[in-house]
């Protein structure tokens, strides 16, 4: 199907105007300071708003209704373990990075346990942050290409031209009022679908919610106590552990408590942003089940490819496409333009702070001025987007590749956040410990990762992991931990 020119002119006129809002901002931006935290004037509840934004990718957009279409709501309980963290950042984070006073999330690693612990855990984001932004470019196009048929390859090098342009001319002043608009435009496009599904299923709401009851889609997975299966505890626990890391030790967040004007308007965003995810995913994983009710009541509608096991994730494209009246089909298509440009050029501006902070004034320029500065950070932005391109052009068709990057990801993550913990709750805790507790962690993370690509149910099965790949981060994360607080105890004693 081709775009009507009204959905063009919708889908084009919210991305362009976004890249031109964004670049804008070049003018205001006159220090490094202003670049990398809008020199702390930025209003609470715009900060608030791109944390949710930044959270929500354009594949949350289509995976979550996919989800909730395909199986149940056992996913939405992810959604259930963030009010736990986001506590955690308002009571102890936030404090916490506002008192060191460095835009680094990174530098009280080094004020910790010495300069190794930054160099590990920023070498681990920027590698990160670079597959991320390669992977979320990739997964961007994968639906536009389906749904409209453009060349994969053009949409990645579209869009990411577009998010650098605006990444690296207006800082994170540009990034934070950007993510505010398009978030408001993906919560509208995901209200807009909601509203129509329920207009349009015969028998009303009514019959939507038996249908869905029929089939049990509100279940939120089982309560049994298996580690090798996707129950109600194990999401909650890798929810809470994810969330605890994104909050706790990503760049891309604390960087915007670092943007508000103060410890209490950086509290009340990290909350407003966090909470605000709970009703949006909600309103996703509704949709799906909405979906799942809609061709249930008119299988005619679906075609014979997406009646399979395994298409849940292409029927909401489906239905943007045939079940949208033209307009709001364009508004749809922008929305997920939007999650996934908010995502990328957050990832562009993070990583560009972390190269100069951790970096170039650490290592190669302690007295650099502010020219120098910002030449760094925009050649950074440059720099880390261009790659981004560049990995998601080498991805495309690759699906084993995202496989691999993935389980790595979760390596990077785990050690890093086994690492922050311990830190900041073994206050004894030094060097030898934190390097012991991270390696054995790592070496953990590596097996329950890797082992199941490594080793099939024919080749070697003992040497699998027997868990369910969400505790891969909690295991690792508490072995760091526990590690690093057996040995601390040890060398306590000792020294008595």
């Amino acid at each position: 199907m081709k775009l009507t020119l009204i959905d063009a002119l919708i889908f084009f006129s919210l991305i362009a105007g976004n890249v031109i809002f964004g670049a804008s901002f070049f003018f205001r931006n006159k220090t490094s300071d202003q670049f990398t935290t809008g020199a702390g004037k930025i209003p609470a509840w715009a900060v608030g708003m791109s944390i949710f934004a930044t959270f929500v990718s354009s594949i949350s957009f289509l995976a979550l209704p996919g989800k909730a279409y395909a199986s149940d709501w056992n996913s939405f309980v992810f959604s259930l373990s963030i009010p736990f963290a986001s506590w955690a950042a308002v009571r102890f984070f936030v404090p916490l990075y506002r008192s060191v006073g460095s835009v680094s999330a990174y530098y009280y690693l080094e004020l910790r346990f010495g300069a190794w612990a930054r160099v590990y855990a920023s070498a681990c984001y920027i590698l990160t942050q670079l597959m991320r932004t390669g992977a979320i470019l990739l997964l961007l196009a994968l639906p536009v290409n389906a749904l409209f048929g453009w060349e994969i390859k053009s949409v990645i090098i579209i869009t990411g031209i577009a998010v650098i342009i605006y990444s690296m001319l207006g800082g994170i002043k540009a990034v934070i009022w950007t993510d505010t608009i398009q978030g408001i435009i993906l919560i509208l496009g995901a209200l807009t679908c909601a509203i129509i599904l329920l207009i349009k299923m015969p028998g009303g709401a009514g019959r939507m919610f038996e249908i869905a009851a029929e089939h049990n889609k509100f279940s939120l997975g089982s309560f049994g106590l298996s580690l090798k299966d996707s129950t109600f505890w194990v999401v909650l626990v890798y929810g809470l552990f994810i969330n605890l890391q994104n909050y706790g030790i990503d760049q891309n967040y604390i960087q915007r408590y670092m943007s508000a004007g103060s410890v209490r308007e950086a509290r009340s965003s990290a909350l407003f942003g966090s909470l605000l995810y709970i009703p949006v995913s909600l309103v996703f994983f509704f949709i799906g089940t909405a979906l799942f009710a809609y061709y249930t009541a008119q299988p005619g509608l679906l075609p014979a490819e997406l009646s399979v096991a395994g298409a849940g994730d292409r029927i909401f494209p489906h239905f943007i496409v045939t079940g949208l009246p033209p307009g709001l089909t364009g508004l749809l298509i922008a929305a997920i333009f939007s999650a996934g440009m908010s995502t990328v050029s957050t990832s562009l501006n993070s990583t560009a702070t972390i190269v100069l902070t951790d970096y170039y004034k650490k290592y190669f320029n302690r007295q650099a001025g502010e020219k120098a500065s910002m030449n760094v950070l925009r050649i950074s932005s440059l720099a880390t987007g261009l790659l981004g391109i560049f990995i998601a052009i080498l991805l495309v068709g690759v699906e084993s590749v995202l496989d691999a990057w993935w389980a790595l990801a979760s390596i990077f993550s785990g050690g890093m956040l086994g690492l922050f913990l311990l830190g900041f709750v073994v206050k004894r805790s030094g060097r030898t410990e934190a390097i012991t507790g991270v390696i054995l962690g790592v070496i953990l993370i590596i097996w329950m990762s890797l082992s199941p690509l490594v080793f099939s149910e024919g080749n070697m099965p003992a040497f699998r992991s027997p868990f369910h790949s969400n505790l891969t981060i909690v295991f690792g994360t508490m072995t760091i931990f526990l590690a690093g607080f057996l040995l601390t105890s040890l060398t306590k004693k000792k020294r008595r």
